[in-house]
């Protein structure tokens, strides 16, 4: 029997072992499924502090309980392990690893580059590699292919196959889940396609098989370059309307009563998340090896990039009303999470906040429901901080508070009762009464 046969029976059957890397976001939402689904998963991370906190019961994703892993480890369904050697164990390896973007706004390949190699020195014949990491077109061929094929040892559909798809996650969201977001798949070959068509087919609702890997790389960098140049473009008209003296969001909710040809983005105060502020830079990198340039790429990001700076003006514009400098000035920033009621806070813009009014001499602290303590995180270093309470005395006690992340649990009333100065990003006090505190930025 061939061994693509012999890996499409143990799907069906769900006798395959799926081997995941890198427990996050992605990562961690698939091992769920596959496990609900009745597959063994075994779970692959360097941080050994996700393993710990996996093993007693714990998570470090708010959205995803650490009892549920805790139950599906006794039950040995799902090991999840720092020990590499153990990628010869799975039938299947999925590689959800970070794809950041470099000081110079390059992707850095690192994390793919090192998994593939780690994946490349215990392969065995008869596994299927897919990776999820969203990248620019041409990667699962001209990065993970070479690597996996570097020994000599193992060629494409005859002892391994290899295919493309991408993450579709949406982290918070409760109305979706991972199961219930179609996923597109992409094969190196049909073979291979078709495998891991068949993998996915046994754990969400619906697969969308696509000719290459390339289109199903692609079609990820167009759903976030649509979305990246959508809030450029409030982003901008934010500021014009500004001037004008003329409430964008307002606009926007008039706006969005058309039935048709109209669909809602709304600005803020900078983009977050690992998706929209890194993939469009991606595809504008991998134009220029083709002599085409993402002139619309390349300015939606400049205009993103632009806004944590306005923000910061703003604040030090309203201060100056109160006639207080921003040298000094203590600033209370609401929301540390790239976006509502999660704890994610990958690229997110309220870091880059808290940095350039520390920059500029402000006295800055936080406040975030879903994070008492601040991240890691590979570019910014704030970990010393924690959420302060949001109380009468902090509120009274501070110059100016900043909304930068709309958490719906947060008591805006209190906080417009109490703050003696409002910079709301966000549009979260709109509708609230003693409103004339308040400065949108």
């Amino acid at each position: 029997m061939k061994l693509s046969d012999t890996l499409h029976k143990k799907i069906l059957d769900h006798s395959a072992i799926v081997g995941i890397m890198g427990l996050g976001y992605v990562g961690l939402p698939l091992v769920r499924e596959f496990t609900r689904a009745g597959f063994r998963v075994i779970g692959f991370d360097v941080d050994p502090q996700k393993i710990k906190m996996l093993n007693s019961g714990k998570t470090y994703i708010k959205h995803l309980p650490g009892k549920h892993f805790q139950g599906l480890i006794k039950e040995g369904l799902f090991t999840p392990t720092t020990d590499m050697t153990m990628l010869r164990k799975p039938d299947a390896i999925l590689i959800c690893v970070p794809t950041p973007l470099s000081k110079m706004r390059e992707p850095d390949m690192t994390y793919v580059e090192g998994t593939a190699s780690e994946i490349a020195k215990r392969m065995r014949k008869g596994q299927l590699i897919v990776l999820e990491s969203t990248t620019y077109p041409r990667t699962t061929r001209e990065v993970v292919k070479p690597i996996l094929e570097q020994s000599g040892k193992f060629k494409l559909d005859r002892d391994y196959f290899l295919a493309f798809s991408p993450e579709r996650e949406d982290p918070g969201r409760t109305d979706i889940g991972t199961r219930d977001i179609p996923k597109v798949v992409g094969g190196m070959s049909k073979v291979s396609g078709r495998l891991a068509t068949t993998l996915y087919g046994e754990v969400v609702t619906s697969v969308v098989p696509v000719s290459s890997c390339e289109v199903a790389e692609a079609c990820k960098i167009v759903e976030n370059v649509y979305r990246c140049i959508n809030i450029a473009l409030v982003n901008e008209l934010k500021v014009i309307f500004d001037r004008m003296d003329i409430d964008v969001w307002e606009v926007i909710e008039a706006a969005k009563t058309k039935p048709f040809g109209f669909q809602a983005f709304y600005p803020g105060p900078g983009l977050g998340g690992h998706c929209i502020p890194i993939d469009p830079f991606y595809l504008s990198w991998k134009a220029r090896e083709f002599e085409q340039s993402a002139r619309f790429i390349e300015l939606a990001g400049e205009i993103n990039l632009s806004m944590p700076e306005y923000v910061i003006n703003r604040v030090a514009a309203a201060l100056n009303e109160h006639s207080k400098p921003l040298k000094g000035s203590k600033v209370l920033l609401l929301g540390l999470a790239y976006k509502k009621d999660v704890d994610d806070v990958r690229e997110s813009p309220s870091v880059t906040l808290i940095e350039l009014l520390q920059s500029r001499g402000a006295k800055v602290s936080y406040h975030d429901p879903f994070i008492p303590n601040a991240k890691p995180m590979r570019e910014h270093n704030i970990t010393h901080m924690k959420s302060a309470p949001l109380t009468e005395n902090t509120l009274r006690n501070v110059d100016c508070v900043l909304i930068a992340t709309d958490h719906t649990n947060v008591d805006y009333d209190l906080v417009l009762e109490h703050a003696p100065l409002v910079v709301d990003t966000r549009n979260a006090t709109a509708g609230r009464k003693r409103s004339k505190n308040v400065v949108k930025a």
